[in-house]
């Protein structure tokens, strides 16, 4: 069961919105909002799995929301906005789900369609950095301008490597550096992120860590292990292939046989 959250000043947008997702039987509201604030205290509370979001609404608008979820809580956005089909486009060309107001049920099955598909393969940090990026291009108010808003969306680059891994703990949320990374590897459905001695644990697949680490820098050397590759102090050659790597901290990794040639180009042309 999909677990959703409706979140629009006008009670009749909310209303249509509600009808048509009822039609879908794997589909639950578990909540309405008509402001923004009460959206970030029932996210909070229930942890949807996709809210659908007013961009323009009086006091914090769609955007600000989406600003103040953390990587953590942040569900799948599909926005319900005004805006026009040239502006629509642009939301699109960045994999972000939209309906435009009043809402067309061809276009919510579509839209759905997406969402299904998102969650079997999602991938919260991915997920995250990519809505930040469009975020960091808006200005944010409830009244946006609509040529601005596609100039900023047009111009967003290619999917940036993160800088900050954002990692929450049992008391806080640590953004580490990923530069203090010296290797990472998977522990069943966790990773495990070891950095200067400290080893945190972070629930996410090894294909969206990698994805978000610049390859210049780090590698994977294992099916299960990615290593920062200015960590690297030395090869030893092992059986049928294979190596260990020896980190700067004494550490010993595992250099599969598949993935040795990658490494070895790297270091060298490091040396």
């Amino acid at each position: 069961m999909i677990r959703a959250v409706i979140v629009d000043d006008e009670e009749l947008a909310r209303r249509g919105i509600e009808l048509r997702l009822r039609t879908h039987t794997d589909i639950e509201i578990v909540a309405q909002c008509n402001n923004g604030r009460e959206a970030l205290e029932v996210v909070t509370q229930e942890q949807p799995d996709v809210m659908f979001l007013d961009v323009q609404m009086p006091g914090l608008s769609g955007f600000q929301v989406v600003k103040q979820l953390t990587q953590f809580s942040l569900p799948l956005i599909v926005f319900v906005t005004a805006y026009d089909r040239y502006a629509l486009d642009a939301f699109e060309t960045h994999a972000l789900g939209y309906l435009l107001k009043p809402v067309d049920e061809t276009r919510l099955a579509h839209t759905l369609d997406k969402v299904r598909r998102e969650l079997q393969q999602q991938s919260l940090i991915a997920r995250h950095e990519q809505m930040l990026k469009l975020l960091a291009q808006v200005d944010g108010t409830s009244h946006l301008d609509r040529h601005d808003l596609i100039a900023q969306l047009r111009n967003l680059s290619e999917p940036r490597y993160t800088e900050i891994l954002p990692i929450r703990t049992e008391t806080e949320t640590i953004r580490l550096p990923v530069m203090q990374i010296d290797w990472i590897d998977a522990a069943g459905d966790y990773m495990c992120v070891h950095a200067q001695g400290s080893t945190y644990v972070l629930r996410e697949t090894m294909k969206a860590l990698e994805s978000l680490l610049n390859p210049n820098h780090f590698a994977r050397v294992h099916r299960s292990t990615i290593v920062n590759i200015e960590r690297v102090r030395s090869l030893r050659p092992h059986m049928n292939g294979e190596f260990f790597l020896t980190l700067s901290g004494g550490q010993e990794l595992k250099l599969s046989r598949s993935y040795r040639d990658r490494v070895e180009q790297m270091i060298g042309g490091r040396a």
